[in-house]
Formats: structure tokens, sequence, C-alpha cells
């Protein structure tokens, strides 16, 4: 997994964005192990304490669960999975929608555009 980590937003948010994207793209399986904390946060190149707090939120999220000799997997539970997908489609296009705003789009343009931009 490669992972983008950005100034200006709080890096625990970020890894449970890039984590909860890698689950609902299918790069994690439900399932599925993950590698250890200490080495997802070695990849990613953060400190191991934020990479936990991450984590631990996901699993409050219920999209990670952990087995306590075995480490930490992906929830098989796929309409969790589902539901993280759905809100992340909405951030994105709450975002897209807001971009399109402070440039003074219409509705009937930001629909030009996008089916301009399908084709």
């Amino acid at each position: 997994m490669e992972w983008n980590i950005q100034g200006g937003r709080p890096i625990y948010a970020q890894l449970i964005e890039q984590v909860t994207l890698a689950i609902v793209s299918g790069v994690y399986a439900p399932g599925e192990r993950l590698a250890s904390v200490r080495e997802l946060a070695m990849q990613a190149g953060v400190n191991p304490n934020t990479m936990q707090r991450a984590l631990a939120r996901m699993e409050e999220q219920g999209l990670l669960y952990t087995q306590r000799t075995a480490g930490r997997f992906v929830t098989e539970d796929v309409s969790v999975i589902r539901q993280a997908r759905q809100r992340l489609a909405v951030q994105q296009a709450e975002q897209f929608l807001a971009a399109m705003h402070r440039l003074n789009f219409s509705k009937e343009e930001i629909s030009a555009l996008l089916e301009q931009v399908r084709e």
C-alpha cells in the first residue's frame, strides 16, 4: 500500500482515510490480516502510537477487529465495508461541490461539466 501523508490535517485522520480506502477498494479483502502496527507505521513513516490510534478508531467503527494472538483483521461484514465506501463517496462529493460552489458554478454547469468529463 502506498501512503500519502500531507501537512495541514491530523495524521491519524489521514491514516484512517487511507486504510479505509484500501479496504473499500479491495486492496485489503474482508477477513484479511493487516501487518503489525509497527510495520504499518514504518511503511507510512509515522509514529507507531499514531498508527495505533488510527487503527483503534477503525476498530470502533467496525472496519477492523483484533484477535488477541493473531493480529488485526479487516471485518468480514460486507455491509460495514459498503457503509464506509458510501461515507467516503459522500465526503468526496461534498468536497467537489464545495469547490464548484467557490468557483460559482450553477447546478446546471456542474451537471454539464460532469457529463463532459464522463465522455
